[in-house]
C-alpha cells in the first residue's frame, strides 16, 4: 500500500506580506495537531522571521526556532533552509522559491508567493505544472477584497 500523496496549496499573496500571513497559517497548522517546517530560500529572512514570530501578536505563542539551534528537532515550528525535516513536520512551507525536496513525509504543502513578483509568479506556475503532473492534488487560493483566502482551483 503506497500513501496518499502530499496535497500542495498554493497561496497567492496579493495584499498582505508574508509576515501577516505566515503566523496565522502557522497557528491552523498546530490547531490540527501538526509540527510545521518552514523551508525558506535565504537564511537571513528566516533570522528576520523568527524575531517577528516571536512579536506577531500580543495575545498569541507561536513556539517555534531555527535548525540550528538546540533541539531543533523538538519545535513544533521549525525554520530551516536545509532539505531535510528534522522536526517530523507533516506541513511543509516553501518561502522565497526554497525547493520542495522530497514530500512524501508531508501530508501538506503550502507554497506561499508574492503575486507582485513577476519572478515568484513564473516560478509557482511552473511548480503548479510539475507538482501536478507528478499526481499531488493541488489547490490554489488568492486573497478576497477582505484580505481572507478564496480557493480558486
Amino acid at each position: 500500500m503506497t500513501a496518499a500523496p502530499c496535497d500542495i496549496w498554493f497561496y497567492h499573496l496579493e495584499r498582505s506580506a508574508l509576515e501577516e500571513v505566515l503566523p496565522g497559517l502557522l497557528e491552523k497548522t498546530l490547531g490540527r495537531g501538526w509540527r510545521a517546517l518552514v523551508r525558506g530560500g535565504d537564511p537571513a529572512r528566516l533570522r528576520a522571521l523568527d524575531a517577528h514570530l516571536w512579536t506577531w501578536r500580543d495575545d498569541s505563542f507561536l513556539p517555534h526556532g531555527l535548525d540550528d539551534e538546540p533541539m531543533a528537532d523538538r519545535q513544533p515550528v521549525l525554520l530551516t533552509d536545509r532539505l531535510d525535516n528534522p522536526n517530523g513536520g507533516q506541513a511543509l512551507f516553501l518561502l522565497d522559491g526554497a525547493e520542495p525536496g522530497d514530500l512524501s513525509a508531508f501530508e501538506r504543502c503550502i507554497l506561499l508567493f508574492d503575486g507582485r513578483d513577476e519572478e515568484a509568479l513564473r516560478l509557482a506556475r511552473g511548480r503548479w505544472k510539475a507538482f501536478k503532473g507528478a499526481g499531488h492534488p493541488v489547490s490554489y487560493w488568492r486573497q478576497g477584497a477582505e484580505r481572507g483566502w478564496e480557493k480558486q482551483a
